[in-house]
């Protein structure tokens, strides 16, 4: 069964986020846009090229009101030293949750039982909490961040303007589509 278009569960975890642990829940993510990118673990080689990757453009994010989580299956204690430790973490100021019972990486289908690991997925959550995109692919394959902003700008304005939908390489301030039965056979 898909997550799209479902609620996310409900949930507590901690995280570490600009110098001060924090408790996020399902309710964190409501009344603003929410990505959350799961990542394998702590202290690993291409992890930190997509949280620096996501510190980079987390302007961007803001700017479109949303929050960028970060989990992976370490505790909170791993991600503040992993922040304070690697230049490329270092960057981030957003939160890092820590998810070691895999409640998280479960619920969002990103488990890997046999590793106690996570896939790298991404997802992101409207305001009400409903998942309107999802990623997921193996660990080898790092990120572009960009192209989650694309997604996420896109589910931004569909949410926006009902009937329209985001054609192919859309960006934001491009043409749209109403999707009629004169469309059919013409594109």
């Amino acid at each position: 069964m898909s997550l799209i278009n479902t609620h996310v569960q409900p949930f507590t975890a901690n995280a570490f986020h600009n110098g001060e642990f924090i408790q996020v829940t399902e309710q964190s993510l409501k009344g603003k846009w929410s990505v959350l990118i799961f990542m394998p673990a702590a202290f690993t080689f291409n992890c930190p090229t997509e949280i620096e990757d996501a510190a980079n453009n987390y302007g961007e994010f803001q700017k479109a009101g949303a929050e960028v989580y970060i989990v992976t299956t370490d505790t909170h204690f791993s991600h503040k030293v992993w922040h304070e430790t690697s230049p490329a973490v270092g960057k981030a100021q957003f939160p890092l949750i820590g998810d070691p019972t895999h409640q998280l990486t479960n619920a969002f289908g990103v488990h890997i039982a046999e590793e106690g690991l996570a896939l790298r997925g991404t997802f992101v959550i409207n305001p009400e909490g409903v998942i309107k995109t999802l990623e997921i692919h193996s660990n080898e394959i790092a990120r572009d961040v960009s192209e989650t902003l694309r997604k996420l700008k896109a589910a931004q304005y569909t949410a926006a303007n009902p009937g329209q939908v985001c054609p192919a390489k859309w960006k934001e301030g491009e043409a749209t589509l109403a999707p009629s039965l004169d469309l059919v056979g013409k594109i």
